[in-house]
């Protein structure tokens, strides 16, 4: 047989995640158990590829989108990893792996986890481009077109400061989670241009018209910075 080197082929791979209690309560310390299976023969996943300095990027958040987590779960035996938290409230949460499967290609795998009381009342989300003071920054956003639109590319560009002391961050300028306010669609995304200075660009496609939450995180000083943004998205007519 004939190798030909080239890029694998774009396949998903399922994960099985694990709450332990299985009814956690709010407040109560919740164990997360991940194990990403290969797809062709369920086999747990043992060797992943390092991305921005870990191997799994976690993201929590909550059906209010007003909880949001970046963590890294700690690896353990036969491809398991391990993370525990406390959910801050009752609902719905959705849990955002972003993992690389040596030979395979990356992967970001949504689940949904419900802890049990009453959920928070629906979200409505308006349009909020408004600066943001954070830990030890200040940040400011705005996008091209200055309505986006379903399904076209949008460009987002964001102005920090003070630039003394601004670092990387997990190996990137910025780390940005991007969540519809149904929580159906996820994108984690980093800038396509950064060089330490004020100015940092991203690229996305919003897939629907519906407004989306986007949080970015810096780090200054040894300091992470969140901040977070909605942004509405029009039907392409």
């Amino acid at each position: 047989m004939t190798l030909v080197a080239g890029i694998p082929d774009q396949v998903e791979y399922p994960m099985d995640l694990v709450m332990t209690p299985r009814g956690a309560k709010p407040g109560e310390k919740a164990n997360l158990k991940f194990t990403v299976r290969n797809p062709w023969n369920g086999a747990p996943v043992t060797d992943f590829e390092v991305v921005h300095e870990k191997l799994f990027h976690l993201f929590v958040v909550s059906q209010d989108l007003k909880y949001f987590v970046h963590e890294h779960p700690t690896p353990g035996p036969r491809g398991v990893f391990t993370y525990d938290m406390k959910f801050p409230e009752p609902g719905l949460f959705r849990v955002l792996a972003d993992v690389y499967p040596d030979g395979g290609t990356p992967q970001l795998i949504a689940k949904s986890v419900i802890i049990p009381g009453t959920p928070p009342a629906p979200v409505k989300l308006e349009r909020d481009y408004s600066t943001k003071n954070t830990e030890n920054m200040q940040v400011e956003i705005s996008t091209e077109p200055a309505k986006p639109l379903a399904g076209m590319k949008t460009m987002l560009y964001l102005h920090v400061g003070p630039v003394e002391g601004f670092q990387q961050y997990l190996g990137a300028w910025a780390h940005m989670l991007i969540a519809s306010d149904d929580l159906i669609d996820l994108i984690h995304t980093h800038p396509f241009a950064a060089d330490g200075g004020p100015q940092l660009e991203f690229s996305a496609f919003f897939p629907r018209a519906r407004t989306y939450r986007v949080w970015v995180q810096f780090q200054r000083k040894g300091v992470v910075n969140t901040a977070r943004f909605d942004v509405p998205v029009e039907e392409l007519k």
